[in-house]
């Protein structure tokens, strides 16, 4: 019993001498360490503080440079004027459509392209490779790509936004390097032995542990969608069918003249819609983006041993 006792003792005298308390040249470190992220998150924090309250503020005081804090003459008139305008709603609902349908079209084009590149049995697959790869160094140019698409019937045609550049390389590749890394051969092969086809393998297997990689995708093409304005000037579509960000983009135009010389009332009305506009345009996509983030960081394996 003593023995046991005293082996006790010294265990716990052992694990007392080994805590090295922190020197202060380490606390330094952790102090410089905490000021630089602090800053950095000001520097980030700040301009999306600075447009919200901007967008409730008079335009006066944010032109003479006023507001920087907090609101001055608190008003929602900004608001109120960006949503009178005529199509507003009906952008609101075509880049809804543009941004679900457009999504769902790059994704389903996305990710078994990266799953068929990441078989190394893959016919002619290095060939491909090269070929894709071209097209991230050199493209067509825009009038080619115009009078393709005018061939094909979609000049003027408002499918283009949703089937237009349906996919990204760049995104085809990152899947491609995540199944490599992230899907077992042996759950393959256990696949395989157990009678399952490629159809099968990739349903039932790969999809469940893709979650994680489809979540980015879903993020990246979304944005891409939601963001797109100049694609409803170059193909000339009916502004019925205009995206939000189009609507917004001719709407701060119509507010100033034609080389930027603007009158009071004109540079006031600018000013208020330059700032709600890039509220009401980023409020989904920053609803959308915490619904997502959360597959980030789960099992990757998890669908396929359930």
């Amino acid at each position: 019993m003593n023995m046991e006792n005293q082996t006790v003792m010294d265990l716990k005298a052992q694990q007392k001498a080994n805590k090295i308390k922190d020197p202060k040249s380490d606390l330094v470190y952790y102090i410089i360490c905490g000021l630089i992220l602090f800053l950095l998150a000001v520097v980030i924090i700040y301009p999306l503080y600075y447009i919200v309250i901007a967008s409730v503020s008079d335009p006066d005081a944010v032109m003479t440079g006023k507001v920087w804090l907090y609101p001055i003459k608190l008003t929602f008139s900004g608001y109120g004027q960006l949503f009178k305008t005529d199509n507003i709603w009906s952008s609101y609902g075509n880049t809804l459509i543009y941004t679900l349908f457009g999504t769902l079209f790059n994704v389903v084009l996305t990710i078994p392209a990266g799953w068929a590149l990441s078989r190394d049995y893959l016919p002619f697959r290095k060939l491909i490779m090269v070929l894709l790869i071209i097209t991230m160094f050199f493209g067509g140019g825009l009038v080619p790509y115009i009078t393709l698409c005018r061939s094909l019937g979609l000049y003027q045609n408002p499918l283009i936004l949703v089937i237009g550049g349906g996919v990204s390389v760049y995104n085809v590749f990152m899947c491609k390097s995540f199944f490599q890394s992230n899907v077992p051969q042996e759950v393959l092969e256990a696949a395989e032995i157990d009678g399952a086809g490629e159809i099968r393998t990739f349903f039932d297997l790969v999809l469940p542990i893709a979650k994680s990689i489809i979540s980015v995708m879903v993020l990246f093409y979304a944005v891409g969608h939601w963001n797109n304005y100049i694609d409803a000037y170059i193909f000339n579509i009916d502004e019925e069918f205009y995206p939000l960000q189009t609507v917004l983009d001719g709407l701060l135009k119509a507010t100033t003249g034609g080389e930027g010389d603007v009158v009071l009332e004109q540079m006031r009305a600018a000013t208020q819609i330059k700032f709600t506009s890039i509220i009401v345009a980023t409020v989904p996509i920053l609803i959308l983006y915490p619904m997502i983030e959360k597959h980030f960081g789960q099992g990757v394996l998890v669908g396929s041993f359930k």
